[in-house]
């Protein structure tokens, strides 16, 4: 990986209405590999703080997002860093 494959990976990680499954379908990454690389390149406090924020966030996760019928208000086009409003 890249710093700039990095980079983009850390900031979908940081946005809210970003979720995990539209972060591995822009850059191939699981969950659990965007949760490795957040670990590897934050700071410990600053890793802490983001798990703390995306656990059980259902913005984070699409499917939770469906469950509960919230919608889901931006989405990734392509694998650019671009969003769409739907």
């Amino acid at each position: 990986m890249n710093d700039s494959e990095r980079d983009r990976i850390i900031r979908m990680a940081w946005e809210d209405r970003t979720t995990f499954e539209e972060i591995e379908r822009a850059t191939g990454y699981s969950e659990a590999e965007v949760i490795k690389v957040m670990r590897n390149n934050l700071r410990a406090r600053s890793f802490r703080l983001w798990r703390k924020r995306v656990s059980g966030r259902v913005t984070k996760h699409r499917r939770l997002m469906k469950a509960r019928g919230v919608g889901v208000s931006r989405r990734a086009r392509d694998s650019s860093d671009e969003f769409v409003t739907d």
